[in-house]
């Protein structure tokens, strides 16, 4: 049998990795979750007697459900349950009348195990492509508290918010990163077809050149010379870095570096702290124990290095720590943030206050976006003007040089 490599998370939100022998990655997930943890991930060591191929868990298919899948998936639950449905007849009529392949499988793998007797927060278990550690935490305390409707509704609502702020968060780096690309074509298309026919001319004078043309018309014949070799350095960089970001050493460098970007970081910074708060407080309004809580929200926020500072808090109230003296270790907060959450801590409404944060993040983003195109435009259009003075300069003053000597002559 093959071996595979998991991890997964206890119930205090701990972080397991091991490794076992088992016939395939469902049977993996299987004996994981018999040890009393949330599999996340699951993959093939390569080591054993079979060859037998390593499945994604939850099916072929489950990595190709998107976020709003799932989102609609728990809003349908949610009032099916709420009409007082059983929840094995509620699943069976969302198999039906769902049209995407990647949930109908997802849908029946569910159904077939709740029917084997075990608990719906365990059957979703073995879909992590499709349901996060956060989404089970919330469904199991749902079925221990006996909310499951209002999990699903308040799932609902998370997701939803999760969408708009990444929906947010692209449109606000769509147009500088179109920007940008299109200046690196240009400055690749003038120093390849643009400059060398200037040189022609130059070279034809046979006068000297300036030293800013000269820097020009080298810089132009390297890339002409070499562009092969620059193409496939550029790949290899885009690959090395996407190796490196795949690391997590390399992922929270990254994303540390992704919050210190001029303008666009802080739009980053506050889209994520607003997920945060607002998955932190559906966390404790469901019933999650303040440090489980913690635990499983640092693995919603989409940054390593503000889920390493969650972490950091988690493990701060584990010592005994307050809530407001282990946020402001972190130093990723705002004052008037700490304040909120030091109101929300003395007056026991903690879950209220951080869903304040978060509302009050997602104004900030919303206005940081429709005042995005006035921060970047004199940036850009300084940026522009200085490479379209350079490259004048470097074609034109050879040609000015070269009509005062001839206009000279002719006086």
């Amino acid at each position: 049998m093959p071996n595979f490599a998991y991890k997964g998370r206890r119930a205090g939100g701990e972080l397991v990795q091991g490794a076992l022998e088992a016939a395939s990655s469902s049977a993996a997930a299987d004996m994981i979750l018999g040890q009393g943890l949330t599999p996340v991930e699951i993959s093939e060591s390569g080591a054993g007697t079979s060859a037998a191929p390593a499945l994604k868990l939850g099916g072929l298919f489950a990595k190709k459900a998107q976020t709003v899948d799932v989102m609609l998936f728990s809003r349908q639950l949610y009032s099916l349950l709420k009409a007082g449905v059983p929840i094995m007849r509620s699943l069976a009529g969302l198999q039906d009348s769902t049209t995407h392949p990647a949930m109908k499988a997802v849908i029946q793998d569910v159904r077939t195990k709740l029917d084997a007797g075990r608990d719906l927060s365990l059957c979703f278990a073995r879909h992590p492509t499709v349901f996060t550690p956060f989404y089970l935490s919330m469904v199991r305390v749902g079925e221990l508290t006996g909310r499951l409707e209002e999990v699903f509704l308040n799932l609902f609502h998370y997701m939803e918010f999760e969408v708009f702020m990444r929906g947010q968060v692209k449109a606000a780096l769509r147009y500088p990163t179109f920007v940008i690309i299109a200046m690196a074509v240009a400055i690749v298309i003038v120093n390849i077809f643009v400059i060398p026919a200037f040189a022609k001319v130059f070279a034809g004078f046979g006068a000297e050149l300036p030293l800013l043309t000269q820097v020009l018309v080298g810089f132009s014949n390297f890339m002409v010379t070499w562009w092969p070799a620059l193409l496939v350095g550029l790949v290899v960089a885009v690959l090395g870095f996407k190796k490196w970001t795949n690391t997590d050493a390399g992922r929270l460098k990254w994303d540390e570096i992704k919050l210190s970007i001029p303008i666009a970081g802080k739009i980053v910074q506050k889209a994520t702290l607003a997920r945060f708060a607002s998955s932190f407080a559906l966390a404790i309004k469901s019933g999650v124990p303040l440090v489980q809580g913690i635990g499983v929200v640092a693995q919603t926020v989409d940054n390593a290095y503000i889920a390493q500072k969650v972490e950091k808090m988690r493990d701060g109230i584990e010592r005994g720590d307050s809530i407001i003296r282990t946020a402001a270790l972190t130093q990723v907060f705002t004052p008037a943030v700490l304040q909120m959450i030091a109101v929300g801590e003395e007056s026991g409404s903690i879950d209220d206050m951080m869903e304040e944060i978060a509302g009050m993040y997602q104004r900030e983003v919303e206005y940081e976006l429709k005042t995005l195109g006035a921060q970047i435009e004199p940036i850009l259009i300084v940026f522009l003007g200085v490479l379209v003075l350079i490259l004048a300069l470097g074609i034109f003053l050879p040609i000015w040089d070269l009509g005062r000597v001839a206009t000279g002559r002719k006086g």
